[in-house]
């Protein structure tokens, strides 16, 4: 389910909550709703809210790292890329086939996981760019240095290699979910809970109704927020392509 629904059926949930607690409010005797009753309703729902805040806070946190995390992987992989192109081109014309390769494979890493065709769902499991990271590992083995400085540039070529390939790995390992699903399901009735309080000691005006309705949406957007920096190749908010599409741009030069 996409991040967008789950906020939209969490609005729902809410809105539900307090237009029941607010019919059970009218049937309610009298002395349930008296001052003492609000008091105790009130320290509950502080309670509550405090929870809610504090889990919210520690998911934005969380999911903020994770974006983060891939932000800055992109960032490195595609620094690598622009530097072992360098690298390479030091070491003359030979290392031609092996540049060419090089740019191949920052083509189809752009196209996996930044997909022309936005339906598409990104595959982090290997697919082209694995095997087009092999021809070009192999590109850069088949190289036969003839100068002490060729043989330092091919060392160094395929250790960055071998770093580029870490650095892949790690958009992997972490393209996985931090969020586990009951933990939205827990936050989720807390919100329902809140807004249900909410809704019965509310006073049944066009005002109040507006003010809550609000503060449903504010609710959900945080939510919404949070899950969409869960995904940073997905949904709306996405890790930027701009620093590995620049370095792409000035490939053999």
């Amino acid at each position: 389910m996409s991040s967008l629904a789950i906020a939209c059926v969490m609005f729902v949930c809410l809105l539900v909550s307090t237009w029941a607690a607010m019919g059970v409010a009218r049937r309610l005797p009298e002395h349930h709703l008296n001052k003492e009753s609000k008091d105790v309703i009130t320290l509950g729902l502080g309670v509550i809210g405090t929870l809610t805040a504090l889990v919210l806070g520690l998911l934005v946190d969380a999911t903020k790292g994770t974006y983060d995390a891939q932000s800055g992987t992109v960032k490195e992989l595609a620094a690598e890329v622009a530097v072992l192109d360098r690298v390479l081109n030091r070491y003359g014309p030979e290392a031609g086939e092996a540049r060419g390769r090089l740019r191949a494979l920052a083509d189809a890493l752009l196209e996996q996981v930044w997909p022309q065709e936005i339906t598409t769902t990104i595959d982090f499991s290997g697919g082209p760019t694995r095997q087009t990271g092999e021809a070009f590992f192999d590109a850069v083995a088949a190289l036969e240095p003839k100068t002490d400085s060729q043989r330092l540039l091919k060392s160094r070529a395929q250790k960055m290699a071998v770093e580029m390939g870490q650095l892949r790995q790690r958009l992997v390992v972490n393209s996985e979910r931090s969020i586990p699903t009951p933990l939205l399901v827990v936050l989720g009735v807390w919100q329902a809970v809140l807004f249900a309080g909410l809704g019965l000691l509310a006073t049944r005006n066009a005002t109040t109704i507006a003010v809550l309705v609000v503060c449903m949406l504010s609710m959900s957007s945080a939510l919404f927020l949070v899950l969409e920096l869960d995904r940073p190749f997905d949904g709306t908010i996405r890790v930027s392509d701009t620093s590995l599409r620049a370095v792409i741009s000035h490939l053999g030069e």
